[in-house]
């Protein structure tokens, strides 16, 4: 049995939950470092623009398997041992970079990476709120979505950077994600325990539990967040492809830039969705994401580099919107006990929409190339978009009468 201090306690000092959204973030960085580099690898080891869809999605694999798994230990054992063993593999996914041969060590990399955001995402999502003071709950929440998703922006505008204009492009940007790793871990040491009881969990695959008296809402809000998580997925693999070989621009700053700029708008986009609330934002995040499709295929299609941009984060914003509405929701419904498993069967569905869709653009691209293959993602996502606004507006004519 295992005691915690309360929150007033400790989280009224104010820094635990900043600590842990540090390294929530760290974490979730070393997820994306690779986005600007594939290109890279892409010429060292001589592999296709398919294979750059298929490392990603083993990433994918990695972190829908670390869901079903494990995405519930943290409610047995606490946060704390589950954040560090995030943090232990995110860094063995930089030593597995950072000594790469070939394609085995960027697939070994990528698995790495998936299981530890994977352990991640419910677990530090569910400590950064618990630590927050209790008047600062809500805001805690808008935090850790955006540590999550602004730690995925910062992973591909690090790596441009420094392997456009610094030393080793393959080399010196793990060797920095080491270092925040080492200091993330320092941190998470430090933090309290906000589990009360430890116990024994269970050795079976994670069910994916929703309670009923959500499961109409978080349905539509797990449709608004496939077609938004595809496009975060579009962004983080094949997009620096898309740059160099359909806009014209190879330079790895402005690729990373680009990928940043769609995790940015999504926290923009959250801002903005704790303002309008839930009811407001899985519709009006839906709308916005068609908008952001439909400036992206116009980028493609016209070979606007502009455009792209703009697309990027018009859907970057309308993504925010709904996931931090859909992340609300889950948090503010679920009981406590149960709240970390009820948030990973989100982030499972979730990373479903980042890899299988990516994989279907890869497949597409070797049918009917790079440019028709981004038309044709572009316009499903606006569907699904559609459709959701459609169930959407279904849902809030039957609700008078429930």
């Amino acid at each position: 049995m295992d005691s915690r201090r309360s929150d007033a306690d400790d989280g009224e000092r104010g820094w635990p939950f900043l600590a842990a959204a540090y390294a929530f973030v760290v974490t979730m960085c070393g997820t994306t470092l690779p986005t600007p580099l594939y290109s890279l690898y892409q010429r060292e080891f001589g592999f296709s623009s398919f294979m750059v869809t298929a490392i990603f999605a083993v990433y994918a694999a990695g972190v829908i398997v670390a869901l079903l798994l494990l995405g519930s230990v943290s409610d047995f054992i606490g946060r704390r041992p589950v954040m560090l063993a995030a943090l232990v593999l995110s860094g063995l996914s930089a030593v597995c970079f950072l000594l790469a041969q070939g394609l085995p060590t960027l697939f070994a990399g990528r698995v790495l990476s998936g299981l530890s955001a994977g352990l991640a995402t419910g677990t530090a999502t569910v400590t950064v709120i618990e630590l927050a003071p209790e008047r600062r709950r809500r805001a805690a929440t808008l935090l850790a979505t955006g540590a999550n998703l602004g730690g995925l922006g910062l992973g591909p505008l690090l790596a441009g950077v420094l392997a456009q204009y610094a030393p080793a492009p393959l080399k010196l940007v793990f060797v920095v994600d080491l270092v925040l790793v080492a200091v993330g871990a320092a941190v998470v040491l430090a933090l309290p325990e906000t589990v009360r009881k430890r116990s024994r969990p269970p050795l079976r695959p994670q069910r994916l539990r929703v309670p009923k008296e959500m499961r109409s809402t978080f349905a539509a809000a797990a449709m608004a967040g496939f077609a938004g998580f595809a496009t975060l997925g579009l962004f983080t693999s094949v997009s620096p492809t898309f740059l160099s070989e359909v806009e014209g621009e190879s330079n790895l700053a402005v690729a990373g830039a680009v990928a940043f700029s769609v995790f940015a708008a999504s926290i923009a986009g959250q801002a903005l969705g704790e303002r309008l609330g839930p009811g407001r934002s899985l519709p009006g995040g839906c709308a916005v994401l068609v908008a952001g499709m439909a400036a992206i295929a116009g980028s493609l299609a016209i070979a606007s580099l502009e455009l792209l941009v703009l697309g990027a984060v018009v859907a970057g914003t309308g993504q925010g919107l709904s996931f931090h509405a859909a992340v609300r929701v889950v948090t503010e419904r679920s009981p406590a006990d149960h709240r970390a498993e009820v948030t990973s069967a989100l982030f499972v569905l979730m990373y479903l929409a980042l890899s299988i869709p990516v994989i279907g653009v890869g497949a597409l691209t070797v049918a009917v190339g790079l440019r028709s293959a981004g038309l044709i993602f572009t316009g499903c996502v606006a569907l699904l978009a559609v459709a959701t606004l459609l169930r959407l507006r279904a849902l809030s004519a039957e609700a008078p009468g429930r």
